[in-house]
C-alpha cells in the first residue's frame, strides 16, 4: 500500500456500483409490474432518468472534491474501477434479450409495447455513456468493448467522431457535437446526428486513403462498428421473428437521442478563440459546462467534469478532477436533459449563464447563425 493510499480513500468507490441499477431497468420493469399487475412499471427507464434522477441529485448535493495528485497513479491502475464499466455491458444485453422476448411473446398493449421500448433505449443510451469511457482508453481491449456497447444503438461512428472529431473541434462553430447560444435542442438533433456520421465517415476515409487503402474495407472502423449491430440485429431477428424489428428501431433512435441531448448540454453557447494563425486556442476548463452533482456523476462515470475529461480524455473517471474555473451548470444532467426538451425555459437558465462566462459579451460566445442578430440586440448592449 502507498502512502497516497493510506492516507486517501475515494469517498465515491462503491458508489460507482449503482451505474449497475441502469442496464437493471428492464428487469426491475418485469419484475415490479409482475408483483403490482401495473403497466405503468414498463415505463420505469422513463420515471427513473426523467422523474426520479433530478430529485435525487438535489437531494444527494454536491461532491467538489478531488484526488491528491500523489493518489492518481495508483487510483488508475485499480482495476475494481474498471470492472463497473465492464459490467453494463452484460446486464445491457441481458436486459435486450429479455425485452425483446417480452415484447414478442407476451400479451403486452401498445402503450407497455412503447413504454418497456423506451425503457431499452434509455439502458442503451447510457451505454453510449459508457462506450464513451471506454473507447477513450489505450488497451484493444476497453476499445473493443465500445464498439460492443454503440452495437445497440447502431450508434458505433461515435468511436470515431468523439475521438478524433469533436475532441479536436469542440466549442467551435465546426463541431456538430457543440450547441451554439439560441440553437434549441430540437433543431441541434438532426445538426449533430447528420453532421457526426458524415463527420467519422470522413476522418475514417481519410486515414485509409494516408495508408492507400480503398474505405470500403474491414478495417474502416465505423463499417466494422456499423457490422456489429447488423450482427446483432440480425441475431435478434432469427430469434424473435421480424416483429421484433420495429422496437430494435424504436430504442436504438431514444438511446442516441439521449446520448445527444447530453451532449447539447456539455458545450452550449462556449467558444474557443480563433488565434492570428487561424488555428483555435487550445481547449481549457471555461469551454465545458460542469457540473458536481454527485447523483448524475455516479451513473455517468464523472462525465460532469467535463473539463478536465477534454483536457486528459485518456484519464479514467475516477481520477477527473474539478476545476473552479469551469462554468458550472445549475444542477446535474439529469434535471438539464429534461429542461433542454423546453426552449423557453432552457434560453431561460442558460443563456444568462453563456453570458456571465464572457463577463457580459455576448461576441464572444458561440452564436446560431440564424439568431445572431436577435441575439446581440438584446444582450449588445451589455458587451
Amino acid at each position: 500500500m502507498t502512502a497516497a493510499e493510506d492516507t486517501w480513500r475515494d469517498p465515491k468507490r462503491y458508489y460507482w456500483l449503482m451505474g449497475l441499477v441502469i442496464p437493471a431497468f428492464p428487469f426491475l420493469s418485469w419484475a415490479l409490474v409482475e408483483v403490482t399487475g401495473q403497466g405503468v412499471f414498463w415505463w420505469t427507464g422513463v420515471i427513473v432518468l426523467y422523474a426520479v434522477f433530478p430529485v435525487v441529485d438535489q437531494l444527494m448535493g454536491k461532491d467538489s472534491g478531488n484526488p491528491p495528485e500523489s493518489a492518481l497513479a495508483w487510483l488508475e491502475q485499480d482495476r475494481y474501477y474498471r470492472w463497473c464499466t465492464y459490467l453494463y455491458l452484460p446486464l445491457q444485453y441481458a436486459g435486450l434479450v429479455l425485452g425483446c422476448w417480452l415484447l414478442t411473446s407476451g400479451d403486452l398493449g401498445w402503450a407497455s409495447r412503447v413504454g418497456l421500448t423506451v425503457t431499452l433505449g434509455g439502458v442503451a443510451g447510457i451505454g453510449i455513456n459508457t462506450a464513451h469511457e471506454l473507447g477513450h482508453k489505450k488497451e484493444s481491449v476497453e476499445r473493443w468493448l465500445s464498439k460492443v456497447a454503440l452495437a445497440q444503438t447502431c450508434y458505433g461512428h461515435f468511436f470515431i467522431e468523439h475521438n478524433r472529431g469533436h475532441h479536436v473541434r469542440v466549442a467551435t462553430p465546426d463541431d456538430p457535437a457543440s450547441a451554439r447560444m439560441g440553437e434549441s435542442f430540437w433543431r441541434f438533433l438532426p445538426r449533430t446526428v447528420v453532421g457526426s456520421l458524415r463527420s467519422a465517415w470522413h476522418l475514417e476515409e481519410a486515414r485509409l486513403r494516408r495508408r492507400g487503402k480503398s474505405p470500403w474495407t474491414h478495417q474502416n472502423d465505423v463499417l466494422n462498428a456499423w457490422a456489429m449491430s447488423l450482427v446483432l440485429f440480425g441475431a435478434l431477428t432469427l430469434a424473435f421473428g421480424p416483429a421484433v424489428l420495429p422496437y430494435l428501431a424504436g430504442q436504438a433512435v431514444f438511446g442516441f437521442c439521449l446520448l445527444e441531448v447530453i451532449n447539447y448540454t456539455e458545450h452550449y453557447g462556449l467558444l474557443r478563440r480563433r488565434l492570428e494563425n487561424g488555428r483555435y486556442e487550445r481547449c481549457a476548463p471555461r469551454h465545458s459546462w460542469n457540473s458536481d452533482n454527485v447523483a448524475s456523476n455516479v451513473f455517468l462515470y464523472h462525465l460532469q467534469r467535463h473539463s478536465d475529461h477534454h483536457a486528459h480524455p485518456v484519464r479514467r473517471y475516477q481520477s477527473l478532477r474539478h476545476f473552479e474555473e469551469a462554468p458550472e451548470l445549475p444542477t446535474g444532467y439529469a434535471g438539464m436533459i429534461v429542461m433542454a426538451y423546453f426552449p423557453p425555459l432552457w434560453y431561460r437558465v442558460m443563456d444568462k449563464r453563456v453570458l456571465a462566462a464572457y463577463d457580459g459579451d455576448i461576441t464572444r460566445a458561440n452564436i446560431q447563425p440564424s439568431r445572431r442578430a436577435r441575439l446581440l440586440a438584446r444582450y449588445g448592449a451589455a458587451a
